[in-house]
């Protein structure tokens, strides 16, 4: 039993007593809401007296009287006595703001006091349907909420939305640059404006189409113009590679030189040399490697949550979705994986940032004749299609024109070393589905021997 709940009477009621006084206050503590009152009988008042604000009318101590009268609310509290207390003990009123501000942190402080005692109730009843995992997570967000509460706002005046619209418009159209996060590829950026916040983005494929290649090539961009306004900080969840796999990738690509000759020490003195100055060059890149293997959501939760509080992370990305486990155990797969991209989904808006997940495409792809991706292709995996914002589809038709190569001399082999000649080093990033936006294609000039996207001139374009 607690001996002291954080309060005070007096703070609040020089809150009260300001606002009362001039109601143009209420801009500067526009933060405050009245559960962060403790005591019932202000937080009456205070309802009372932004009903009166919003509706344009004058909210005084003559106006909101008469509903008091006969309050039984404000009668425990002293009645007439309290009334007369709170509307001429204003104090100063430049104190307002200040004065909210404890308010505010006091609420804070019961609030943290209510969270751990729920927490300790529930460890100490222990039961085999709640995990301690569970407990952790469950408790993790509840700290997180109550932190970023003021930045959480979930109903905006259409006013404050319009406001927030034309100025990032407004900056584009000075800077003539994206509104989102950069992918570090100019025709990808110019289809779809950027990553933006609160957008879950799949990237899917068959194996061998450049999946991993790709999206590593977005995040290690996006990390590398972290201090423009294109960029951001990036946390990569890799399930599949290790930390030391996907770095080794990413100087190959930079560097450009194979990472596979890299990894078998096949290289010249110059090319080390290479290497050497590159990885000094991205020593400070802000890109970080999570690859904790098997993670469930409320693991990847916790994780992302944690950095966020730290570095501020901007773009998260996954590879891939159907490595990750939902928290839910016992569920057939395609119930899983709806859970898991309902939760990604969740936690783009939550933490307000752009998430790219890769994902896997079903075996029917193989079966046609016409080897190009389609959203059909994604209905096997429940609520994917469903949740994400973008959709988007990696294809190399040189993946599958190389396996038809005909006898060497035969009449088909020079119309083969054609085709392949014009489709080797292409590949296609079709955007099947946009929300905010047209669907389409991209052609991306891919390296092979280094695994790396890069654009391609005008003139290349097929």
């Amino acid at each position: 039993m607690l001996d002291y709940i954080p309060s005070n009477l007096e703070a609040e009621q020089l809150v009260i007593g300001a606002l009362l006084y001039n109601n143009l206050l209420y801009e500067k503590i526009a933060f405050l809401k009245k559960e962060h009152f403790y005591y019932k009988i202000n937080q009456e008042i205070f309802e009372i007296i932004l009903k009166f604000i919003s509706k344009g009318s004058l909210a005084s101590p003559i106006t909101i009287a008469p509903i008091f009268k006969d309050n039984e609310i404000i009668k425990e509290a002293g009645g007439g006595e309290y009334w007369v207390n709170l509307v001429t003990n204003i104090g100063p009123i430049a104190n307002i703001t200040s004065n909210a501000q404890y308010v505010y942190e006091l609420f804070l402080r019961r609030s943290m006091i209510n969270i751990s005692t729920d927490c300790i109730e529930v460890c100490q009843k222990f039961s085999a349907d709640t995990s301690i995992k569970s407990i952790i997570d469950d408790t993790e967000l509840k700290i997180f909420q109550l932190q970023n509460m003021e930045n959480n706002i979930q109903t905006h005046t259409f006013q404050f939305v319009l406001e927030e619209v034309v100025k990032k418009a407004y900056d584009a159209s000075q800077q003539h640059s994206l509104i989102g996060i950069t992918s570090g590829l100019e025709k990808v950026d110019q289809h779809l404006g950027g990553f933006h916040k609160s957008d879950l983005i799949i990237l899917a494929g068959r194996p061998s189409m450049g999946k991993t290649a790709l999206v590593t090539s977005f995040a290690f961009n996006a990390a590398k113009q972290a201090c423009t306004k294109l960029g951001s900080k990036v946390c990569f969840f890799s399930l599949e590679m290790s930390a030391e796999q996907l770095g080794l990738r990413i100087l190959g690509q930079e560097a450009n030189i194979s990472s596979d000759r890299i990894r078998k020490g096949i290289i010249s003195q110059k090319e080390f040399e290479k290497i050497s100055s590159i990885s000094k060059e991205l020593y400070d890149v802000p890109l970080f490697i999570d690859d904790t293997p098997a993670l469930t959501m409320a693991g990847l939760r916790t994780r992302a949550r944690r950095l966020m509080k730290k570095e501020q992370i901007g773009l998260i990305v996954i590879d891939y979705l159907q490595l990750l486990r939902s928290d839910k155990a016992g569920e057939n797969r395609v119930q899983e994986l709806s859970e898991i991209t309902r939760g990604l989904k969740s936690l783009a808006k939550e933490l307000n940032i752009p998430i790219i997940a890769l994902s896997q495409l079903s075996r029917a792809v193989e079966q046609r004749e016409d080897k190009k991706p389609q959203l059909a292709d994604l209905r096997e995996s429940g609520s994917i299609e469903q949740d994400a914002d973008i959709v988007m589809f990696i294809y190399r038709e040189a993946y599958y024109e190389s396996r038809k190569k005909p006898q060497p001399g035969s009449e088909k082999m020079q119309e083969w070393q054609l085709k392949m000649s014009k489709i080797n080093n292409l590949a296609e990033l079709i955007i099947a589905k946009q929300r905010h936006g047209p669907i389409g294609s991209v052609t991306l000039f891919f390296d092979e021997t280094t695994t790396a996207f890069s654009n391609l001139s005008s003139s290349e374009y097929i």
